[in-house]
């Protein structure tokens, strides 16, 4: 391998190894083999332009083209770089740029992000390879690889590892130790061993390996700061005491739950066991959306107090003196980047550490205050069993004007068809909870329907979308009905969390990311804030929408579930391996684990994907076939050393064969612009020739006039008369004259579409014409030993393979 192979080789490597701090940026690591395959292609397009004789400053140009290609056939659905595939990539990029405002680390692997990411990467590795392969300047590689480094690291907050620096350094000290090979294998022999040996001064090495030990272990003796590339803060959790301070973490639950829901997964996320016969149908609430700005729904508050031991009484209870519910929970390490799960509403909640969480007293949410504080964590809660029959909540008083003034803000550019709808739907209530459970009835009606294809958003625009299609899942259903019931001057918010788990036997429950969901959260003077359901074929409906008026322990069915047709969810499958918890979502069937699956799948499993990619590589490599073999049979020939003479003293001499490959260059080259060969001429003839057409100066004139002598030496001199070198200078200075001579666009066709190169195809139409004969001959010889032994059979006379019939035949004709 040269030297440039082997920059270009560890120039890569640094490139993935300094990549790896990006990892805890996503939750899927498919991302990272896009870009590995990014680098590589760059890679070998950077090596395969250098050896092409182009400037030094088209060797990034070209990389950057082909990534933009490469952005193209993976982000944009085509495998042509045309306008709509390029507004195509741009609008994924736009929508890449707003899940980082969005989401919190490690984010769901949208298209956008993955875009971000993976041509980041492409555009560190064609700086790295332009710096050190190309400029042949190592050193300052470093600086774009600390950049990556330093902008990985820093978004990975917590999540980043002294691991993903000492990677990195090593991949950038392996860079530097191939330059220092290659400086010095140009000065022989220096300090201790030699180039030819293999061995270079272990100096260099020796303080690099240190200078990385002493960063990776300086850290841990020096004191504690929370500055430098090797640790980041927590994000902006609040430590202080009391109230006061930012929300202890970085999370908008909205936008995680719908990647999550979008994307559902079976693994196990938590497990819970409770105390209740109802304990199959409590929703674990992580918290509340109280503030609708007509882009999102968002918590309002910015405060967060000490996690107490006892939670202070719900807002809007009035009688908190009802049943408890115990319950215990142990969290996988699956589950990242969430607040607390736990049934509403909780009245305490034991955890360890408990100056890890803190607490929205506005919300009754329980955030921690780092995003690792939920993995793995085991914790108790006791939560109230409130069970309000509808007749009570037909008779709540209307909620008090605080509560109303705060909750049914709707934003000034709110579509008119909201209150419209919510109004046509509603006319006939005469009470608030009349008006919402018809909003229910309405969503889990047949004209709706579940679909997670949809875009996700709970914008205004998004709303009326929505109301519009009539399709799409529980973030659109939750946050239309919330919106819908502010409109009508019902407090609402938006609760997001899980559904009940599916039950693993002993009342353990077990819940997994399909289970992710949104619901609004209405509120009632006397009762508080109260979950309705209104997402077809998800969830359980709630206990206090039965038609009679006296209490009840038990639940009853949603009057508008049972005749709902087959068109509003997925038909429950037969199969005995679906579970009623799984039949209850419309989870059956292998319709859903196959959609699940998929949406899991990298891309590159996708064969749509890759046989585009290999299409557009091989006409790429079609296309540049002709000048790629070109300069290949240039450097063949012009590349060969010279033969010493006796002695080891004095200029090299030319073999025969080289001194024929260089006037065949001279030829060719001179074909290639413009001046096909014309083989009855001598060489000196056919010199001449070429240098009247191209009007060669003085130089390459003369040089080739030499290359012509020493052809006709070869040819016509007695044996043994070598010529002297260097020949190859000769070549090189008749081609700069040849290519003064024509204008760049004859130098760009001699270049990519040489007329020379149709020795290449005649080569080949020759090759497989000889294959072709010897094929037909191997067939010929052995269909003629196969059937030679049965011809002899069918061609000899009847009775001569008796003994004597030649004699006797012979004697009858003698007679």
């Amino acid at each position: 391998m040269t030297t440039r192979a082997k920059l270009t080789v560890y120039a890569a490597l640094a490139t993935v190894l300094a990549s790896l701090c990006m990892l805890p940026l996503l939750t899927s690591r498919s991302w990272l083999t896009h870009a590995v395959l990014v680098i590589a292609v760059l890679a070998a397009v950077g090596a395969g332009l250098r050896r092409s004789p182009l400037y030094r400053w088209t060797v990034p140009v070209g990389q950057l083209l082909v990534l933009l290609l490469l952005m193209v056939i993976g982000f944009s659905g085509t495998a042509l770089p045309g306008p709509s595939a390029l507004r195509v990539l741009d609008q994924v990029f736009a929508s890449g740029l707003d899940d980082i405002q969005q989401f919190a680390i490690p984010a769901p692997p949208t298209a956008g992000l993955r875009l971000i990411l993976v041509s980041a990467v492409g555009l560190i590795t064609v700086v790295v390879d332009t710096v050190a392969v190309t400029y042949r300047r190592s050193a300052l590689a470093g600086l774009p690889l600390l950049a990556l480094y330093s902008i990985g690291n820093g978004l990975a907050g917590d999540h980043g590892s002294w691991f993903w620096f000492a990677l990195a350094a090593v991949g950038y000290l392996l860079l530097l130790f191939a330059e220092g090979q290659d400086r010095v294998s140009r000065w022989g022999r220096v300090f201790r061993g030699t180039v030819s040996s293999g061995k270079v001064s272990p100096g260099g090495q020796q303080v690099g390996i240190l200078a990385l030990a002493v960063a990776m272990l300086l850290p841990v003796v020096l004191p504690h700061w929370d500055l430098g590339l090797l640790h980041s803060g927590s994000g902006g959790g609040s430590s202080g005491k009391g109230t006061g301070g930012s929300v202890a973490t970085s999370l908008d639950p909205l936008v995680s739950l719908e990647a999550a829901i979008t994307k559902p997964t079976d693994a196990e996320l938590l497990t819970y066991t409770m105390d209740s016969e109802l304990a199959d149908q409590i929703y674990l609430r992580t918290g509340s959306l109280d503030q609708f700005d007509g882009t999102s729904w968002r918590l309002s508050s910015t405060t967060v107090n000490d996690l107490p031991t006892s939670l202070p009484n719900p807002e809007g209870l009035r009688n908190a003196n009802v049943p408890r519910i115990e319950g215990d929970f142990q969290v996988s390490d699956r589950l990242e980047n969430s607040w607390l799960p736990m049934p509403y509403p909780a009245a305490s909640v034991q955890v360890p550490n408990r100056g890890e969480w803190k607490l929205d007293p506005l919300t009754r949410t329980v955030v921690p205050s780092n995003d690792k504080a939920i993995r793995g964590l085991r914790y108790h809660v006791t939560s109230l069993d409130l069970r309000p029959t509808a007749n009570e909540l037909r008779q709540a008083p209307v909620a008090p004007q605080d509560v109303r003034d705060r909750y049914t803000v709707v934003p000034s550019d709110l579509p008119s068809v909201v209150a419209e709808q919510a109004r046509r739907v509603t006319g006939g209530a005469q009470n608030d909870y009349d008006r919402a459970t018809a909003l229910v009835n309405w969503f889990t009606g047949p004209d709706f329907k579940y679909d997670t294809s949809v875009a996700a958003g709970t914008g205004s625009n998004a709303i009326a979308v929505f109301l519009s299609d009539r399709r799409g899942f529980c973030v659109h259903f939750a946050s239309t009905m919330a919106a819908m019931a502010r409109v009508l001057k019902i407090p609402a918010r938006v609760a997001v969390g899980f559904t009940p788990g599916d039950t693993k036997g002993g009342n353990v429950y077990s819940v997994t990311g399909r289970m992710y969901h949104a619901w609004p959260e209405l509120y009632f003077a006397g009762y508080g804030w109260l979950r309705f359901e209104p997402t077809p074929s998800r969830g359980v409906p709630t206990r206090y929408n039965e038609a009679a008026g006296a209490p009840t322990s038990a639940p009853t069915q949603q009057a508008t579930t049972a005749p709902q047709t087959a068109s509003a969810a997925p038909a429950p499958s037969s199969s005995s391996d679906c579970t009623a918890k799984q039949r209850q979502l419309g989870d059956c069937g292998p319709k859903g684990k196959t959609a699940a699956k998929a949406a899991e799948e990298s891309w590159l499993l996708s064969g749509q994907v890759l046989g585009t990619f290999a299409a557009v590589l091989a006409v790429i490599v079609l296309l540049l076939s002709p000048m790629l073999w070109r300069t290949a049979v240039r450097r063949r020939r012009l590349g060969g050393g010279g033969r010493r003479r006796p002695g080891g003293s004095g200029p090299a001499e030319l073999t025969d064969a080289q001194v024929l490959a260089a006037w065949d260059e001279l030829v060719d080259s001179a074909w290639d612009l413009g001046i096909p060969p014309d083989e009855s001429r001598t060489p000196r003839s056919a010199a001449r020739r070429i240098t009247e057409k191209a009007d060669l100066d003085a130089d390459a004139a003369a040089a080739a006039g030499r290359l012509a002598l020493a052809t006709e030496r070869v040819l016509y001199a007695p044996p043994g008369q070598l010529a002297a070198a260097p020949l190859a200078a000769d070549v090189h200075t008749a081609r700069r004259g040849l290519r003064a001579s024509v204008g760049r666009a004859g130098r760009t066709r001699a270049l990519l579409l040489p007329p020379s190169s149709a020795q290449l195809w005649w080569r080949i139409s020759d090759t497989l014409r000889a294959a072709r004969t010897a094929v037909g001959t191997g067939v010929a010889g052995a269909v003629e030993a196969v059937s030679a032994p049965v011809r002899r059979v069918f061609t000899r006379r009847p009775g001569s393979d008796t003994p004597g019939s030649d004699t006797s035949v012979s004697e009858t004709r003698e007679s």
